[in-house]
C-alpha cells in the first residue's frame, strides 16, 4: 500500500514539531525517517499511525484520505523500542493476541490461529520459544516476537519506532540484517524511525533526513551519502570536519589551502563552509613550503585496520574540541611512516564539499 503525506503540520503548545511536511512512500518500500532528537520523526510516524492528529494536512493510504480514520481501522502494525509484550502471556499467546481480539465475524478459528502463530514464529526463527514467557527471552528475541505480533494481523503498513534502540551494538547489527531480509520476503510497506545513521543507511530503500520539523533530503542511502543536499545532512551523516573560509569566483580559501569550486564561480568573497570526511585526507610529514593544513598530531588511536588521528592546526591559537581535526589512514601506513604524537603533519583534502552562504557576497 502506498502512502501520501500532504502538507502536514503539527504544533505542541509553542513547539512546532512538523512544518508543512510532504512525502510519498511507495507500496512495499522500506523507508527510514532519520534525524536528531526533536526533529519531528516520531511525531510524523504517530500521525501516519493515527495516534496523533495533524493540525493541517492529510494522510492518504492507497489514494484514500485516512486523516480522520481511527487507528484501529487503518490496518497498521507497530513495533516500539521497548517491546511492549504482555509479561503474563507466553510467546505464543502474545503473537496470537491481535487475532483473538478481532470482532467475532473476522476472528479466525482456533486451528487457524495456531497455524498462523507457528508460521510467524518460524518466520522470525523463534518457533522453539512458543511456550516461554517474555522474561525468559533476550532483548533481541523479545523484539523479534514483538515484530511477529505486529505482523499477525496482516497489517497494510508496518511502523517501527527506534525498534533496536534499547539493544546492544552487536545484537542491533544482527537484527538490522535480519529485518532487511524479512522485508525482502514480505514486501509490506514499512517506515522506521531512527537517529542511527548507520542503521538507516544499511537497512532502508530510501532515507528521509529530518531536521527541526522539516525534510532536509530524501534519497537512496547512496544518494544521501554521496550528495548531501545541505550542511546539516553532511554534518549528520557520519564523522566530518568543518572548515570556515571565503569563496571567490570559483576558488575557496580555507586554513592554509585553496580548493577549486567551479559550482560557486558566481561567488564574490562570500562566506563558505567546507566539509571533509576523516578518510578523505592525504596525510604526510610536514616539509617547508608544503601546501595544505599544517597540524600537530595530538593523539593516535590504532584499532584494527584503521588509525584515527586527532590533530590541532598550527594556526589554532587556543586548541579546543572545535579546532580538532580528525583524519583516518590505514594502520599499515601509520606504522610504515612511524608517526609519533607531537609531530608536525600536513593534511590535504582529496575530496571536500563546499557550501556558500547564500545571503552573503553573491
Amino acid at each position: 500500500m502506498g502512502i501520501e503525506i500532504r502538507n502536514v503540520s503539527k504544533q505542541f503548545g509553542k513547539f512546532q514539531a512538523l512544518s508543512d511536511v510532504s512525502l510519498d512512500i511507495e507500496a512495499g518500500e522500506l523507508v527510514a525517517l532519520l534525524g536528531p532528537s526533536g526533529c519531528g520523526k516520531t511525531t510524523l510516524l504517530r500521525i501516519i499511525a493515527g495516534l496523533e492528529t495533524p493540525d493541517q494536512g492529510s494522510i492518504l493510504f492507497s489514494g484514500e484520505d485516512t486523516t480522520d480514520v481511527h487507528v484501529r481501522e487503518r490496518g497498521v502494525g507497530f513495533v516500539f523500542q521497548h517491546y511492549a509484550l504482555f509479561r503474563h502471556m507466553t510467546v505464543f499467546e502474545n503473537v496470537a493476541f491481535g487475532l483473538r481480539v478481532k470482532p467475532r465475524g473476522q476472528r479466525p478459528s482456533e486451528a487457524q490461529i495456531r497455524e498462523k502463530v507457528h508460521s510467524l514464529l518460524s518466520l522470525v526463527q523463534l518457533d522453539w520459544l512458543a511456550d516461554r514467557f517474555p522474561s525468559q527471552l533476550s532483548g533481541g528475541q523479545r523484539q523479534r516476537i514483538a515484530l511477529a505480533r505486529a505482523l499477525a494481523v496482516e497489517p497494510k503498513v508496518l511502523l517501527l519506532d527506534e525498534p533496536f534502540g534499547a539493544l546492544d551494538a552487536k545484537v542491533r547489527k544482527e537484527l538490522r540484517r535480519w529485518l532487511r531480509r524479512l522485508h525482502d520476503d514480505l514486501h509490506v510497506t514499512s517506515i522506521f524511525v531512527t537517529h542511527d545513521q548507520e542503521e538507516a543507511l544499511e537497512v532502508a530503500d530510501r532515507v528521509v533526513l529530518m531536521n527541526a520539523g522539516k525534510i532536509e533530503q530524501i534519497g537512496s542511502p547512496q544518494q544521501v551519502w554521496d550528495h548531501p543536499a545541505s550542511p546539516f545532512v553532511y554534518g549528520f551523516l557520519g564523522d566530518v570536519n568543518l572548515f570556515h573560509g571565503r569563496a571567490h569566483e570559483g576558488e575557496v580559501q580555507f586554513e592554509g589551502m585553496k580548493l577549486d569550486s567551479p559550482e560557486h564561480r558566481g561567488a564574490q568573497n562570500a562566506k563558505a563552509f567546507a566539509y571533509v570526511r576523516p578518510h578523505d585526507f592525504e596525510v604526510e610529514r610536514y616539509a617547508p613550503g608544503a601546501e595544505g593544513i599544517v597540524a600537530t598530531l595530538e593523539r593516535a588511536i590504532v584499532i584494527g585496520p584503521i588509525a584515527r588521528l586527532e590533530l590541532i592546526p598550527l594556526e589554532s591559537r587556543q586548541p579546543s574540541a572545535d579546532s580538532l581535526i580528525e583524519a583516518q589512514i590505514p594502520s599499515k601506513k601509520f606504522r610504515d611512516m612511524g608517526l609519533k604524537e607531537g609531530e608536525k603533519l600536513v593534511l590535504t583534502p582529496r575530496n571536500a564539499r563546499v557550501f556558500v552562504d547564500a545571503g552573503e557576497g553573491i
